[in-house]
């Protein structure tokens, strides 16, 4: 099944509009809190084969916008992105597919990864 799985999204321009594409779609919808930032993300899509660690998320976290996408095929991840051009929603730098690489990654690890990246990526334009 897709899932999204959405951090820092609520209280944002982009919480109104993001929602009724990912229902439009049917995709589940997971609203992942500071507290399940340490929990391998294979835990919070819901993956099988994966058990929610007893760690819990204490540190600071992080504040921008972040999603991650799980179980689309490049078609749907097309669709879902071209909705959200459609709409005019505000981008979102950080957004991930959940992969074989990264499903064993907590939201800490994916979110550093993610904004190195990004970084990395405005440096070269």
């Amino acid at each position: 099944m897709e899932t999204v799985l959405l951090y820092n999204i609520a209280q944002t321009p982009l919480a109104s509009g993001l929602k009724p594409i990912l229902l439009k779609m049917k995709a589940r919808i997971r609203v992942i809190s500071p507290e399940q930032y340490a929990q391998p993300l294979g835990v919070l899509a819901g993956l099988s084969g994966f058990q929610e660690l007893d760690n819990v998320y204490e540190g600071d976290g992080f504040s921008e916008p972040m999603i991650v996408l799980c179980g689309f095929t490049d078609q749907r991840l097309d669709q879902f992105l071209r909705e959200l051009r459609r709409k005019k929603l505000p981008p979102i730098p950080l957004k991930a597919i959940l992969t074989a690489h990264n499903q064993n990654w907590d939201s800490i690890t994916l979110y550093q990864e993610l904004k190195s990246e990004h970084e990395a990526m405005h440096r070269q334009s």
